[in-house]
Order: C-alpha cells, then structure tokens, then sequence
C-alpha cells in the first residue's frame, strides 16, 4: 500500500482559509482534533507515524574532511516553518487526500474549520 506524508506548515505555505489568532483554548481543540484523528487512524491500521518539529532551526553541511559539520542559523523566523508531518499507510491516493482533507478541517479561529494548506507527497520506499 502506498505511503504520504503531510506536512503542516505554519509560516511559508498558503494562508488558510481561517486564518485568524486563536486563544489558548481553541489551540487546545486543534490538537484534540488532530489527537483524535491519530487514534482513528491507529484504530484503522493507516497511522504510520507524526512528528511535531520545534520552532528553532539550522542549516548544517559537510564542510570538508577532518572538519566540524559547518552550521547556519538560526533560521530568519520569518522564512518558512515546517511544524511537522503525519505519515499514512493507506490503500489508495484518495484515501490519503480524504485524510488530509480532514486534517485540514481541524478547528481554527471561533472555531470554524482552518481550511489550513498541507504539503502532501507520496513516500519513497
């Protein structure tokens, strides 16, 4: 069965739909509805794994042997931010897009749906 993985983008993606400041507990209901959509997906055999990235970031490189890796950073905070990713085992395409569709839909500001854009790619094996 075909893999995808997610990626949720906070800064550097398109704007969502619902793009507006939540309080603490409409963030509290964002991840409750990403929580529970895990559990469904563990429940159904498609969970693969998910990830959830810190803010900081760097570049690092190979910079020659005998030499330390060289490193750049932190990254600007107003370049893009890759918050982290849901990977899905699933039988088809569709299935993965209905997925993401769901994932898109978590609750947002007032909580109405985010409409939030992921970045969805097939995995290589």
């Amino acid at each position: 069965m075909p893999k995808y993985a997610m990626l949720k983008h906070y800064r550097g993606a398109p704007p969502m739909a619902n793009d507006g400041p939540r309080t603490a507990e409409e963030w509290e209901a964002h991840v409750a509805h990403m929580n529970e959509l895990m559990d469904r997906l563990r429940a159904t055999g498609e969970f693969v794994s998910t990830t959830a990235l810190a803010e900081a970031a760097s570049w690092v490189r190979f910079d020659g042997p005998g030499r330390p890796p060289r490193e750049l950073g932190p990254v600007a905070e107003e370049k893009a931010l890759t918050a982290g990713w849901l990977v899905v085992d699933v039988a088809s395409r569709d299935r993965a897009l209905e997925i993401a569709a769901e994932l898109s839909a978590g609750p947002g500001a007032d909580g109405l749906p985010d409409g939030e854009w992921l970045e969805f790619r097939q995995v290589l094996d």
